[in-house]
């Protein structure tokens, strides 16, 4: 290993010798060699001759010949060559705690890039010194071992050597950017989860809402093909389907005498309410079998009976009866606050004694009734008008009460319980109270309303009323007879002649069938029908047949009344059995 410093072309030259304790390079002076002494400022064929730290480019004598020289002598001595006088080295460091050259204390001699004059004679040549690299401080001023043979490996200690770390900025920005694309991946993942649950719930809430819809709209019977409307037996499942609540009201004038019926309805599917007005002509069948009206039933059977022969007749499942004298009626109206009715005609003062009084009620929109004139509108029967009439009124006196009744259970069972009336079981206070309220809630919406149930002159219902009324308001399909219950059936005069339908009507109940009244046709038939709708009461309408004495072929499967198992039409070739 030769690492030398070489500050020029004319400087001298140093090489490499070893390390000191503190592992810096220490370098020394090379040997005078031929050839590398170069003079600017010699003769062409000549050459300088380096001579210690100079050499004197002017001198023109004779040139030595160069020293053999042991480059492994540090001082210039071994290998018993002869280099000629030489000046004696220092005993002691050459340079000073700053670097500066000394000899003995003393000065050394200042040195001269170009050389004293040579006057004859070879100049002594200097001690070879240490040297370093420039700018580098001197070594301590301990000796110094010589240095080993280049032959001999060099010895390294661990201070020579400085580990440095690698640095990690790049590392941490390759962490900083792995964690950066991981928690955008997370968040786009998440993003996409979030997503997908959305449309799954949103998904979910639709089904829901559209089965929830389609249930409903099942279940009041309006979706197509299953409404009331519809003919066949699917509407009238779909109307029975629904849940009504029956309470039958009747007005008891007790002045005048008379008695007006009310079914009021509240229909808890399809959130409405309804007054049904019942003629007091309408047919009632007793359970002797014979024939009576509303009117006679209620004042001679009693209300027990009378809600019976309802329920025979509309196919209706009545749960209470509320009687209303007609002191209570104008109690009522009183503690409700008076009540609102666009009347009809105006009704005098019974109490006036004059002719030219004015009337207690008059006819207009909007009249505000007292309690007293709630009564004398609901109760009044003007001499030529039809008995519905009157019905009518007391419909429109119930809404107007209804309008201004709590829609509150508890305060409209407790308006019911000022009263003081005594109600037939099994209707309560309580029962009543929250079965007004709930009216009271849609009288209130606008979803409250009246209707007239039709009968014919013999007091029989038409056709016309089973598919109106008894069905779409009443739901009469909704009652299913008991097991043993006698079948009911419904008898309509086509013959031409009065009697015949009486006449059946006692063959039938003698057979233990319930005759159910009819109705007269429009026209005469000239066959008769028994019909039924069930295929279950085919059997049924075949022993009718034969207990009226009419043939096989007339059984047949048909419309029948909502109130009937088996509808029989005599025709003209109906002969009643002596």
């Amino acid at each position: 290993m030769n690492d030398r410093y070489d500050p020029g072309y004319g400087g001298d030259q140093y090489e490499l010798v070893g390390y000191d304790e503190y592992g810096r390079p220490v370098y020394r002076q090379t040997p005078d060699r031929p050839g590398q002494s170069y003079d600017p400022y010699a003769q062409q064929g000549q050459q300088g001759q380096q001579q210690g730290y100079g050499y004197d480019p002017y001198a023109t004598g004779a040139q030595q010949p160069a020293p053999s020289y042991d480059p492994y002598d540090a001082y210039g001595t071994q290998g018993g060559h002869d280099t000629g006088p030489q000046q004696p080295a220092p005993a002691h460091d050459p340079y000073d705690g700053y670097g500066t050259p000394q000899g003995g204390r003393a000065a050394q001699q200042p040195y001269d890039p170009y050389g004293q004059a040579a006057t004859s004679g070879r100049q002594p040549r200097v001690a070879e010194q240490t040297a370093y690299i420039p700018q580098q401080a001197g070594p301590p001023a301990e000796p110094q071992e010589p240095p080993a043979p280049e032959s001999a490996a060099p010895e390294y200690r661990t201070e020579q050597f400085a580990f440095v770390e690698e640095p990690t900025d790049d590392s941490e920005d390759v962490i900083d950017w792995l964690k950066f694309t991981e928690n955008r991946t997370e968040r786009r993942e998440e993003a996409r989860r979030r997503a997908r649950s959305r449309v799954i719930a949103l998904v979910v809430v639709l089904a829901l809402v559209a089965a929830g819809g389609v249930g409903y709209l099942w279940y009041a019977g309006k979706l197509p093909g299953l409404s009331s409307s519809d003919s066949g037996k699917g509407g009238a499942t779909a109307a029975g389907a629904q849940k009504r609540d029956v309470i039958a009201v009747h007005l008891h004038d007790t002045k005048q005498g008379g008695t007006s019926t009310v079914l009021l309805v509240d229909n808890t599917t399809t959130k409405r309410g309804t007054a049904v007005l019942l003629p007091n002509s309408l047919g009632l069948t007793g359970d002797d079998g014979t024939t009576t009206t509303l009117a006679k039933s209620v004042d001679d059977a009693g209300p027990d009976a009378t809600r019976t022969a309802l329920d025979s007749v509309l196919g209706t499942a009545i749960e209470g009866t509320w009687r209303l004298d007609t002191p209570y009626l104008q109690i009522l109206v009183d503690l409700v606050g008076n009540i609102e009715v666009d009347t009809d005609t105006d009704v005098p003062d019974p109490e006036a004694k004059g002719k030219g009084a004015a009337p207690l009620v008059r006819e207009g929109d909007n009249q505000t009734l007292s309690g007293k004139m709630a009564v004398a509108y609901a109760t009044h029967h003007a001499s030529g008008e039809s008995a519905n009439a009157q019905l009518e009124r007391f419909g429109q006196v119930m809404q107007g009460v209804l309008r201004k009744l709590s829609s509150d259970p508890q305060a409209a069972t407790t308006t019911i319980q000022t009263l003081g009336l005594i109600l037939d079981p099994p209707l309560t206070d309580k029962d009543l109270g929250s079965f007004l309220a709930g009216l009271a809630d849609h009288a209130k919406g606008g979803d409250f309303g009246t209707e007239l149930l039709p009968v014919e002159d013999d007091g029989s219902l038409s056709a016309e009323t089973g598919e109106t009324v008894v069905k779409d308001i009443l739901g009469g399909t909704a009652k299913s007879p008991d097991k043993d219950a006698a079948v009911s059936v419904s008898v309509q005069n086509a013959t031409g002649v009065k009697d015949r339908a009486a006449q059946a009507r006692v063959v039938l109940l003698n057979g233990g069938f319930t005759f159910l009244e009819g109705g007269t046709a429009s026209a005469a038939q000239p066959t008769s029908k028994v019909l039924y709708a069930d295929a279950a009461d085919k059997e049924n309408a075949t022993e009718v047949a034969k207990t009226l004495g009419l043939p096989a072929g007339a059984v047949a499967q048909g419309k029948v009344s909502a109130n009937a198992n088996v509808a029989v039409v005599l025709g003209q070739d109906y002969e009643p059995a002596s």
